[in-house]
């Protein structure tokens, strides 16, 4: 039985620290990861914040090589590049145990995660591993997976799926609205970029899952 676990990473002990330390306004969220002919990983990733100042810190982060622009979206860009070493917890635990990162979004300060573990002892074997190297990490939530997650049939994340239900309950959704974005994201523990962000892709999982006939949605591996 499949274990969902929602964690807290400083910054120091993932990915782009270096490039989140010299631009504190960036915000990055990881869309998918590709696993290469050379059991590489390279991540797809959207950055917010001011492009110059990003694309110069990226350049600088030992953690990614080869970083090439890819698209651009509602003032966010995305990015691939490859992770090196340096991302040594994340590797171990995609590569190594087979855990699979549904959704991870990155400031200055932290990282929040959300993973797939195959069962309690790959769990187990991931916090063993993170204490031997040093890595510490906040346990938010750890729940079993005994049946889909309510939301998983239309491609939504956890996150995903209570930004709507928190956006729809306070009436956001309504017209006139009864809140705004900012007291929204006050809400979830969020900044406006993250909530604006998790919004578009749970819309557009949610249409591309529920309404569209034969067109696969970003499924459970997309990012906020």
């Amino acid at each position: 039985m499949s274990v969902m676990g929602e964690f807290t990473v400083r910054a120091s002990d993932f990915a782009l620290y270096r490039a989140l330390s010299t631009a504190p306004e960036m915000i990055v969220e990881i869309e998918r990861l590709v696993v290469t002919a050379e059991d590489r990983i390279m991540p797809y990733f959207w950055v917010t914040g001011d492009r110059d100042r990003i694309e110069a810190a990226l350049e600088g982060d030992p953690s990614a090589t080869r970083v090439e622009r890819v698209d651009e979206a509602d003032g966010a860009v995305l990015y691939r590049a490859a992770w090196t070493r340096n991302v040594e917890a994340m590797v171990y635990a995609y590569a190594e145990i087979g855990a699979t990162i549904l959704e991870a979004t990155g400031t200055d300060d932290r990282w929040e995660l959300t993973m797939r573990f195959d069962d309690e002892n790959t769990v187990s074997e991931f916090h063993e591993y993170c204490r031997e190297n040093d890595v510490a990490f906040e346990l938010e939530k750890l729940y079993e997976q005994s049946q889909p997650m309510a939301g998983a049939r239309y491609g939504l994340t956890s996150p995903q799926r209570e930004a709507l239900v928190t956006a729809y309950e306070a009436g956001f959704f309504d017209v006139p609205q009864r809140t705004t974005m900012t007291d929204l994201a006050e809400r979830l523990g969020i900044t406006q970029q993250a909530l604006s962000k998790r919004l578009h892709h749970a819309h557009k999982n949610l249409i591309g899952n529920a309404l569209t006939v034969g067109q696969v949605g970003e499924g459970d591996d997309a990012a906020p």
